[in-house]
């Protein structure tokens, strides 16, 4: 019976190409850390803190950002001497967009997963896996929102941050209020301070409007980074601790037809996405103002900071965690 394998004058059997080519496409198992962010992921939180940098440094060189008095207590210019529009809390943009901002990162999700063939049927309020699983890391992401802003067993961590580091509200346009400051000192909420007429200072005062303009919009852009990528042709570079120790690509958790499925719905239709993008650019627009306009550069450095740690939470640390990921999932997985 003869071999499959060819006998070389020494007997000894030719290694088939089939074997060769195993041999040669095996490569070594991934060494990053699950953990840690994509090429692109990297670059699309570098333009957060890069932001910040650039708007800071506008406002140093700029000369009338540099000539008009800035208020801490107003963590602004005053009014009177605003150097631009945007640097006016009653712009319209900061009272239509970012005073609601959580309406419209709501809205732009909600776009993205009722009209994008990637996550279900669109145009239909059908519960796929993936619906599901978007659904929860909205839900964390929105009460991180919540625990930071509004309310943590009381006031919020902003708030009780400005007050752990000495902050206090001073009522301070009236008699009445200098007086009423003997029996309560303290206002819980700075907006609370605000409306009895008082003036919320001391201490510091994370920036709840770079926490929330950098959640929002990074929310958004990890949501649907997985179809840009697809449409662009890109490869899935993200890691995961799959249960048995190992570490792989993510798309071994994608079966081989739903990856080809998505990819023809990536190029096939873009709609969904046009929203969230937008909402995402108008989004870094204000941080670039805020940052340029509004607040000390630890309180905006703080503000990052906290956003980053909340999507961390959502988009990182499950990659690591197998048990965690079965509940969240991960975006276009």
């Amino acid at each position: 019976m003869s071999s499959s394998h060819p006998i070389r004058r020494n007997g000894a059997s030719k290694p088939s190409l089939l074997s060769a080519q195993t041999s040669q496409s095996s490569t070594p198992p991934p060494t990053r850390s699950p953990l840690l962010p994509t090429q692109l992921e990297a670059l699309l939180l570098a333009i957060y803190p890069s932001t910040l940098l650039l708007g800071s440094l506008f406002s140093l060189l700029n000369p009338l950002a540099r000539a008009a008095p800035y208020s801490a207590v107003l963590q602004s210019h005053p009014p009177a001497f605003a150097p631009s529009y945007f640097a006016r809390k009653r712009n319209l943009f900061n009272v239509f967009f970012v005073k609601i901002g959580w309406f419209w990162t709501t809205l732009a999700f909600l776009v993205f997963l009722l009209l994008h063939p990637s996550t279900g049927p669109p145009r239909s309020v059908v519960l796929t896996p993936r619906r599901a699983q978007a659904f929860v890391r909205y839900t964390i992401v929105t009460m991180w929102w919540v625990l930071v802003t509004q309310w943590f067993f009381g006031p919020g961590l902003v708030d009780r941050s400005f007050l752990l580091t000495g902050g206090q509200c001073e009522l301070v346009r009236t008699e009445e209020g200098r007086d009423s400051m003997s029996d309560t000192r303290e206002f819980v909420t700075g907006a609370a301070c605000k409306l009895a007429g008082g003036s919320w200072k001391g201490g510091h005062d994370i920036s709840g409007h770079v926490f929330l303009l950098v959640l929002g919009s990074a929310f958004l852009w990890f949501e649907i980074l997985p179809v840009v990528m697809r449409h662009a042709g890109l490869r899935e570079q993200r890691l995961i601790l799959h249960e048995d120790g190992n570490i792989k690509s993510a798309e071994a958790e994608v079966p081989i037809a739903k990856a080809k499925e998505d990819r023809e719905e990536a190029e096939a239709e873009a709609t969904g996405v046009s929203v969230p993008v937008i909402v995402a650019g108008l989004s870094w627009w204000m941080l670039l103002m805020t940052a340029a306009y509004f607040h000390t550069w630890f309180e905006k450095f703080t503000g990052l900071v906290v956003a980053f740690a909340g999507l961390f939470a959502v988009y990182f640390l499950p990659r690591a965690v197998p048990a965690m990921r079965s509940v969240v999932g991960m975006p276009g997985v």
